[in-house]
C-alpha cells in the first residue's frame, strides 16, 4: 500500500547541546547548532500525518500541551502542539486511527494525552490505538532511563488500554513496517512506509538532526552510545543502497534527506536535504 503524508510541526523547542552531541567537543558541534544563552540548541517536533484507503495514522506525538510556565521556559518549548499543526491541516483528532510512537520520551509521547476538561490527562486521540515496541513500553513504565524526567506517567497511564505492544519487525498496518532501532533507548523502533516517490523512513533519535549523522555525533542522552552508532551506520548504509529518504524527528530545518557518498572523502556518507518540489508527497508542511 502506497501512503500519502504529510509533515507537521509539532513545536519547536531547545535541549542542552552538550546533552544533544556528547562526547563531540562545543567547538565542534556549535559550529554547526548555534547556541543561546543558556547553551541550548534549537530542536523542533517533527511528526508525520499518513493517509491511505480511509485510515488516518499519526507518527509521533511531540511534547503535547500539559505544559506549565516552568517548564515551557526550562526547555523553550513554543506553545503549540500536534494538535494545533493538524488543525492546520483541516484534521480533527478524533479521525486518527493510529498513533505510532518510537519511544516514549516526553518530546515524542507527551502528545498522547491532553488536559481534559476537569484538569486531568485523557487520551488526545480517542478513536485511535497507540503502536510501541513491547521493551520501550516497559522501560517507561519502570522508569529505566538515566533522565529522571523523560518517561512521564501523564503521558502513559491514560493510554494503557489502548497500547498495541509489538515485539521485533512487524507489518502493523498494511504497508507500514516498523523494527527495532536500539541505542537511544532498548526499546526505539524506526518505521517506513511507501509513497508514490519511494520508501520513506522515520528512525526516532537515532539521528535526531542532520548534524547527528557522523557516527560519532551521538547524544548523551544514548542509554548505548555504541549500539546507537551501529544502528546509525545500518540504516544509512541501507537508506543508500535502497534510494529511502529519510524524515529527521528533531531537525529544526526541512527534515525530508537522501543519504549519499561524500564525494570528497570515499566511503564517507552525507545528507543531502530533499526540497519541497522534489519531494511532493511531503509538502505542505504544517507550523513550519
Amino acid at each position: 500500500m502506497r501512503w500519502q503524508w504529510k509533515l507537521l510541526r509539532a513545536g519547536a523547542f531547545r535541549l542542552d547541546g552538550g546533552s544533544m552531541f556528547g562526547v563531540v567537543p562545543k567547538a565542534l558541534w556549535s559550529r554547526r547548532s548555534q547556541p543561546d544563552a543558556e547553551n541550548r540548541i534549537p530542536l523542533q517536533t517533527n511528526c508525520l500525518l499518513l493517509e491511505a484507503a480511509g485510515r488516518r495514522l499519526l507518527i509521533e506525538t511531540g511534547y503535547g500541551d500539559k505544559w506549565d510556565a516552568e517548564g515551557r521556559a526550562m526547555y523553550a518549548m513554543q506553545p503549540r502542539s500536534v494538535l494545533d499543526a493538524l488543525a492546520e491541516v483541516g484534521v480533527a483528532p478524533e479521525s486518527i486511527d493510529a498513533v505510532l510512537v518510537t519511544h516514549l520520551h516526553f518530546d515524542h509521547a507527551g502528545g498522547l494525552t491532553r488536559l481534559g476538561p476537569e484538569g486531568r490527562p485523557v487520551p488526545a486521540f480517542p478513536n485511535a490505538e497507540i503502536i510501541v515496541q513491547r521493551g520501550e513500553w516497559e522501560d517507561a513504565l519502570a522508569n529505566r532511563s538515566t533522565m529522571g524526567r523523560t518517561y512521564l506517567r501523564s503521558h502513559l497511564d491514560p493510554v494503557a488500554d489502548r497500547v498495541r505492544l509489538i515485539e521485533g519487525e512487524a507489518e502493523v498496518l498494511p504497508g507500514i513496517v516498523v523494527w527495532p532501532m536500539v541505542g537511544h533507548t532498548w526499546g526505539q523502533q524506526a518505521v517506513r512506509y511507501e509513497d508514490g516517490h519511494g520508501v520513506v523512513c522515520f528512525p526516532g533519535d537515532v539521528m535526531p538532526t542532520i548534524e547527528h549523522a557522523g557516527l560519532a555525533w551521538n547524544m548523551a542522552y544514548d542509554m548505548l552510545p555504541y549500539t546507537n552508532m551501529q544502528s546509525k551506520q545500518a540504516l544509512l548504509e541501507r537508506a543508500l543502497a535502497e534510494g529511502w529518504r529519510i524524515v529527521i524527528d528533531h531537525e529544526p530545518g526541512w527534515p525530508v534527506v537522501r543519504v549519499a557518498e561524500r564525494p570528497d572523502r570515499p566511503g564517507q556518507l552525507q545528507l543531502l536535504r530533499v526540497d519541497d518540489e522534489a519531494a511532493p508527497a511531503g509538502a505542505p508542511e504544517s507550523g513550519a
